[in-house]
């Protein structure tokens, strides 16, 4: 399962992201969502946990839960919308 975590300190890596899932189960991979232009973190990232009940275990119990001084927002992500390409009027 794919999971939106959300609200996240700045100062939060990829490792602690993963360790704090890692408690619920195996974590197949978790990154952070970075701007391409100052290469710091947006805030927001994704962690894929293959097993889906310790997914929902790590959902139930991470959410609303504090990481590097902030309380995350942790949910199943949505599949990704196709969005038309930028700058075509047409």
């Amino acid at each position: 399962m794919n999971i939106y975590v959300g609200n996240l300190a700045y100062s939060v890596t990829e490792d602690d992201l993963r360790n704090a899932f890692a408690e619920f189960g195996t974590v197949a991979s978790a990154s952070l969502i970075m701007d391409k232009f100052s290469g710091q973190s947006k805030g927001f990232g994704f962690v894929e946990m293959p097993d889906n009940s310790e997914a929902d275990a790590a959902i139930k119990a991470l959410n609303e839960s504090p990481l590097g001084g902030r309380n995350m927002k942790v949910n199943e992500a949505k599949p990704r919308e196709q969005r038309p390409a930028r700058g075509s009027r047409y």
